[in-house]
């Protein structure tokens, strides 16, 4: 029996994979609205990510660049969206 097993994208650069990492793990979500990206502020979804890239970086990755490029995703974002009206 022939079974189709679902292909993950191919991830083109280190930032792109970051991104789908912190994603994946919760750390960030995408504005429903507008698509920036918003920071979660989930400790615990944050150290998920960390763990993955220290586990499992891209090939031809070290760990440390790969825990790198979460750090500079992270420090990239907000936790709010820059086009949604502020709640103030």
């Amino acid at each position: 029996m022939l079974i189709a097993k679902d292909r993950q994208r191919a991830i083109r650069t280190l930032r792109s994979w970051a991104i789908s990492v912190l994603s994946e793990a919760g750390a960030i979500r995408e504005c429903e609205e507008h698509g920036w990206m918003q920071d979660r502020a989930d400790p615990h979804a944050r150290d998920r990510a960390f763990q993955i890239a220290r586990t499992d970086p891209p090939d031809g990755i070290s760990s440390q660049a790969a825990g790198l490029a979460i750090s500079e995703v992270l420090d990239s974002i907000g936790d709010t969206c820059p086009e949604c009206p502020s709640s103030d």
